[in-house]
């Protein structure tokens, strides 16, 4: 693997870190019934995550085209990494909607 395709994996491993980090940080607001400020966290999350598609995107492109990438630990890394990345950012959009009803029900007693 050489040193771009490094660079590339832990610019991934960044981008998804911090789309994960905006999930959890939607999640904690909504906990306290801040919803702009989750509604925020969101969409910092999906800003995030898309930098992160794109450079898979990358990746998956090269090796379509016949340059093939190599996959080492790192790599693999950073693919978790997205992959957990998503998963937060899925939960996370369905726990702020979850917290809002709460709140909803809360409100009309």
């Amino acid at each position: 693997m050489d040193d771009n395709n490094y660079h590339v994996a832990f610019e991934l491993i960044l981008a998804a870190g911090d789309s994960k980090s905006q999930s959890l940080s939607a999640i904690e607001y909504a906990r306290e019934f801040k919803f702009e400020e989750a509604e925020n966290c969101l969409r910092e999350a999906k800003k995030e995550m898309g930098k992160s598609h794109r450079m898979q995107m990358e990746m998956i492109q090269q090796e379509a085209k016949g340059n093939p990438v190599d996959v080492n630990i790192i790599l693999v890394h950073a693919q978790d990494h997205l992959t957990m990345a998503i998963m937060a950012k899925d939960f996370s959009e369905e726990f702020v909607n979850i917290y809002k009803i709460i709140a909803e029900l809360k409100n009309n007693k």
